[in-house]
Parts: structure tokens; sequence; C-alpha cells
């Protein structure tokens, strides 16, 4: 067994706390343990004078585990996905489909689904923010930020942490190349996620990962397999999040069209290995624009 030593005592302003809170809820401190995470919820469709309007489903899981680093930090080894569906009915959870019947175009699109494996990161007790996520002339050093989240005491009991990134990148599928597929230069994508913890476990020093619910929501350009490049609008992913320690509890379609697939995709890695690329660049990589 390989545990990762954390801290336990709640302090806001402590970055190894935070630090280890995060790490927790992002996995396990036990590198012996993979951790699921799963999403299931829609994306609406943004577009300029109309009312929003949900027209997809999604299904996502995550298998996770958490590395020691020689310098004390925690490497994130990651492998994720995102199925698309159709919208859920009658309380049941919509299909995994191939092709998709868009609403906006009145073509049927094949349906990419995303595989990123693997998508890793570093945990450590600093935010490193490079010199283009700053304005102005200067580009120098990349700055170090003590990692400090905006946690808030809902009540007594229960403590919720966002995560929000508001991201404009240039864009891996350039408008030049990928004329149908590309919604310009740059790639605006928005991620917002809410942890609701329990403040017991989170001071429990023998919960290696803390139990959570939560929310994903996010804003991102037309997909590109939708092929409406620079069409006024976009999507917007609403959904509820949590996690657990086993594939057994991700819905069983979810798990069979994983299996047919990309097996793999179902065990966290053991190792860490890369380079990690986001759903974007493997899109670039794997598919060539449309006719």
């Amino acid at each position: 067994m390989a545990i990762i030593p954390f801290e336990t005592k709640i302090d806001f302003n402590n970055p190894r706390w935070n630090r280890d809170a995060w790490a927790r809820m992002q996995a396990d401190m036990n590198s012996d343990n993979e951790r699921i995470g799963q999403c299931s919820g829609q994306i609406i469709a943004v577009r300029p004078g109309e009312a929003l309007k949900p027209f997809l489903g999604f299904q996502v899981f995550l298998a996770t585990r958490l590395l020691p680093l020689p310098d004390g930090n925690i490497r994130r080894v990651n492998k994720e996905v995102i199925f698309y569906t159709n919208l859920q009915r009658n309380g049941l959870p919509g299909d995994i489909i191939d092709e998709f019947k868009n609403p906006f175009t009145g073509e049927t699109n094949k349906v990419v689904h995303v595989f990123n494996d693997p998508f890793n990161y570093t945990i450590s007790d600093f935010l490193i923010l490079a010199p283009e996520d700053f304005p102005g002339s200067e580009k120098k050093e990349p700055r170090k930020f003590p990692l400090l989240f905006p946690w808030q005491e809902l009540d007594a009991e229960t403590i919720v942490l966002s995560t929000d990134m508001h991201l404009n990148y240039p864009n891996p599928l350039q408008p030049d190349k990928w004329k149908r597929e590309s919604s310009g230069p740059k790639a605006q994508v928005t991620e917002m996620m809410r942890y609701f913890v329990k403040r017991k476990d989170l001071e429990n020093p023998n919960l290696t990962a803390v139990p959570y619910v939560g929310t994903w929501h996010r804003i991102t350009p037309w997909l590109p397999w939708m092929l409406m490049g620079q069409t006024p609008g976009h999507c917007m992913y609403a959904s509820t999040m949590t996690a657990f320690h086993t594939i057994d509890k991700l819905p069983k379609h979810v798990v069979e069209f994983a299996k047919k697939h990309k097996p793999d995709i179902l065990k966290a890695p053991t190792e860490d290995y890369g380079p990690s690329h986001s759903s974007l660049e493997h899109y670039s990589r794997q598919q060539t624009p449309a006719a």
C-alpha cells in the first residue's frame, strides 16, 4: 500500500491543505486504488435571439490514480471519455449514438466520441500560470501563486469547492484547414465545477478519498463533428457528477460501449505517460477535414 501523506485539519488559507483536499476529491491518496468519476447530463444549444434548447445528451467517466512525485507533489494520471447520447426520456438515460440528425443544419453527422488517454497533470500547493494567461505586453517567466480555492461553508456540515477555468487558447482546428469544423482562430472554453463534501469526511484521517456530489457545467463552441463552423452560438453542458471506486457503478450501456471500442479506457493508468492532449487536439490528429 502506497499512501501519500495528507493533511486533514481544515485551513482554507493553507496551500498544502488545499492541495491535499483537492487531491482526495479528485482520486485516492492510496496509489493502489483507482477512482472512477462520473457525469451525466445534457448539452444545450445557445443561439442568438432564441430560447436555449437541449438537443443532445452525454455520459462522462474518468479513471484516475494519484502517484507521489520525488519533489513531494502529486501526479494525477487519468483517462477520460465523453460519449454522446440521445436526450434522456422518462427518467431513462439516452442511448449512445453513432449518428446525429443535426436540427440546426438538417444534416446527419457522424458522431466523434471523446477518448482522452491520458489527460494528466500535477497537483501541488502552487498554481503556475503561463505568461500568456496575463494581459499586457510584458511576457516573462511563468508566475506561481499559492493554491487557495474559493471554498464556501454552506452549513455546519457541508463545504462547497468551486473550480472554474475560463480559457481562450489557439484553436487546434484552424479555420483555413478545418473550414466546417473550426469555431475560429481561438477556442473559447469555460469549465465550472461544484463539489459538495462533508466536513467530517475532509477531517477524517482514515479517508484517503473524499466522497462528493456536484455539478459540472461547460461552455464550448459547437462540436467540430457537427460541421457548424463559425455559426453564431455555442454549446452549454449541464450535468451532475460524483465518484466511486469501481466501474460497476457506471451505467451498464456506458461500460459495454467502452469495452467494445476501447476496453483499456476503463482502467486508470498505473504510470505516468503522455503526452496529454485535449479533445480538440485529438480531433485534429485523428480526423480529416470534411468536404
